[in-house]
């Protein structure tokens, strides 16, 4: 078994000399006369000088502006900081200037479709004929368009055409129920809702005809309703005065030249995000087109080394950051591959196998699924032709060192691995890969270009070689312009600016190695606390999801009267399994031996499944809550969970076991 920071992959000189970085790189060299060495000179080149990189990345990308920008940029405090004033740009331009006319934009499959492809020219010509239907409807800039639509085409060509006409796009997932959708929508208010009437997952049938048209009686804002068929494809039972999107596509093509891309303020609006919403109304988080038009070139070109030559396949659905970011990925002229369904139906091949036809070269999912590999015991490597792959990408929740170690034992050996992790709040990673460096096991390759990250202790000094907070001390262009409806950025700045003053705090725990590289260990909100040493959860979970019995664990720490404390552990095991003594020890000797023998558990608890979000992420600071006897629908909102019948015992353990431990 592999351990933190063993080394296990480096780039040939033919990577280092081809990646776009490196490329970048060279036109530093040759028009700013700017020579840097390797990434870290460069990475401290991007924050040490942060106007002049985010030019750079301007004039790099050939940005276009109907208008000059004044000045890169203006009032540098945190919230608040101005980018690129004077400049008016349009997100989606950028991306409909990409692409051969006859080559795949968007390979795409779901369990209603079978594998398909649309061109570059089918996909131009749908967003222009959706987005002048969409300014007939009366769309203006600054409105704003909503879906409730799964992850196939039609979302993508809906957004793009939304975000053409200076339009503010937002998604949620069709799996989210109706209160979810509603919890989200009605904050923002849209115009326009594009709906589906249903999907398939798993091979179950899920008809949403009568959820939509109860989301439609709850949003007096709208005016327009645009109907999606897609479980129903040879019905026409549409909704009540809805327009159909197949008619709306049935009008004459419009000339790429002719049509008026809304060139709006770098500042304006492009996209409505929203936070888990699994302890609260969910925070509706505002980006902007100049924003994400910046970031995403830099991340995906520089970082995810993505171009016309590319595919990226990562598993996501509407209602989850990863379906802008894949999306975004087509402003590198780099293909994409859209997946609906369930990832383990009809066999959990399925990605695999869509990456095999589809030639996928990044492959991209979450440590929750690698899990449910390792699971089952399959090997992709064994069963699919994988030779175009040449990188992975995992994100949604921090990867131990068994999870790298699985991707090359089982996918590829000559591979680069990239984890990273960031946030919905910037759309973007804050740590995350590059394909110059090498990859160490349980790390984050590097600190993003232009992202002052570092790891703060409690008195605000910057650590290396040691757990901290995830810190920001300069702006980022992809940092929310506000939240949706927040008065005086009262609930920003609660969310990021609290702890430290001017300063971004995340909420996760960082630590930066002397080398340059990064480890998540986990949310700060949910970290262990015991006697004054802390350990963040991912070290925990490493730790004994390592042995073989052991499928998936949780663990939290509770505070109970007289300043005791219990800390249970819960695990699941793999079939065949028995949580015996032998077990148990092996356990608390695991975790004393690779962590800390403060943060041996108090108690060890055998579950059916651990809680985690839609996005994939454990549930601990939920769980915590719920076992110290807040009631379950103030400590989760269920509709956003994957699994929320999983709830079900820590409410029972709650209320009778941790009442006996108590009582001891």
């Amino acid at each position: 078994m592999v351990t933190e920071g063993t080394l296990l992959w480096q780039p040939n000189n033919f990577i280092k000399e081809n990646a776009y970085v490196s490329k970048y790189m060279e036109w530093l060299r040759q028009t700013k006369g700017l020579q840097v060495e390797d990434y870290q000179a460069l990475y401290r080149w991007s924050v040490n000088e942060l106007e002049l990189f985010w030019k750079s990345i301007w004039e790099y990308f050939d940005i276009q502006s109907s208008t000059p920008y004044e000045k890169v940029l203006v009032n540098k405090t945190m919230p608040g900081a101005k980018w690129f004033q004077g400049s008016h740009v349009n997100f989606a331009q950028h991306v409909l200037r990409q692409g051969e006319t006859n080559k795949v934009a968007i390979h795409h499959q779901s369990e209603i479709r079978g594998l398909e492809g649309m061109t570059w020219d089918e996909l131009k010509k749908q967003v222009l004929i959706i987005a002048t239907e969409l300014r007939i409807m009366g769309v203006q800039p600054g409105d704003r368009v909503a879906a409730y639509l799964p992850n196939i085409p039609e979302a993508v060509v809906a957004m793009l055409a939304s975000m053409s006409i200076g339009a503010v796009w937002t998604s949620c997932s069709p799996d989210f129920g109706n209160q979810s959708v509603l919890d989200r929508l009605q904050q923002i208010e849209p115009k326009v809702l594009f709906a589906v009437d249903g999907y398939k997952y798993g091979g179950q049938s899920f008809d949403r005809r009568v959820e939509v048209q109860a989301i439609i009686e709850q949003l007096p804002s709208l005016k327009e309703v645009v109907y999606v068929t897609h479980l129903y494809r040879e019905e026409n039972q549409a909704i009540v005065d809805a327009k159909n999107w197949s008619e709306l596509l049935n009008q004459p093509e419009i000339p790429f030249s002719q049509f008026r891309f809304e060139g709006v303020p770098f500042d304006h609006p492009l996209s409505i995000m929203y936070s888990s919403g699994t302890t609260g109304i969910p925070k509706a988080i505002v980006h902007s087109h100049g924003g994400m038009l910046l970031e995403a070139y830099k991340v995906l070109s520089l970082h995810a080394n993505l171009g016309p030559e590319s595919c990226i396949f990562f598993y996501t659905s509407t209602g989850w950051m990863m379906f802008n970011i894949l999306t975004y990925a087509l402003l590198t002229g780099s293909a994409i591959v859209l997946y609906d369904g369930n990832p383990g139906y009809p066999h959990l091949g399925t990605l695999w196998e869509i990456a095999e036809k589809t030639k996928t070269t990044m492959f991209g999912a979450s440590p929750m699924y690698v899990n449910l590999m390792k699971k089952v015991g399959l090997s992709p490597k064994e069963k699919y032709n994988l030779s175009h792959m040449q990188s992975v990408m995992l994100s949604g929740a921090p990867s131990g060192p068994e999870i790298f170690e699985w991707i090359y034992q089982h996918v590829k050996q000559d591979l680069w691995l990239t984890s990273q992790s960031g946030g919905t709040d910037i759309c973007s990673g804050f740590v995350t890969g590059i394909p110059i460096e090498p990859v160490y096991a349980g790390e984050m390759q590097v600190r993003a270009l232009g992202v002052d990250v570092h790891a703060y202790s409690d008195e605000g000094e910057t650590l290396i070689d040691e757990v901290g907070e995830l810190v920001v001390l300069q702006p980022m262009p992809s940092m929310p312009i506000y939240f949706w409806n927040d008065d005086n950025n009262e609930r920003l700045n609660e969310s990021y600016f609290e702890t430290f003053a001017d300063i971004w705090r995340h909420g996760d725990y960082l630590k930066i190695t002397s080398r340059g590289t990064c480890i998540i260990y986990g949310r700060s909100d949910s970290t262990l606390n015991r006697n004054g040493v802390r350990m963040g959860t991912s070290e925990i979970y490493s730790a004994v999801e390592s042995l073989e019995q052991v499928q998936d664990s949780m663990i939290v720490n509770l505070d109970l009267e007289g300043s005791n404390s219990f800390m249970p552990l819960f695990v699941v095991l793999k079939q065949g399994a028995e949580l015996d003594n032998s077990l148990k020890k092996k356990i608390k000797e695991s975790i004393r031996t690779h962590c800390s023998p403060r943060h041996v558990p108090d108690g060890i608890f055998q579950i059916v499944q651990v809680p985690y979000t839609l996005t994939g992420k454990k549930m601990e600071v939920p769980v915590r809550k719920i076992i110290m006897g807040v009631p379950m629908e103030k400590a989760a909102n269920q509709d956003a969970m994957a699994n929320p019948t999983s709830l079900d015992y820590f409410k029972d353990f709650s209320e009778t076991q941790l009442k006996q431990i108590i009582s001891k």
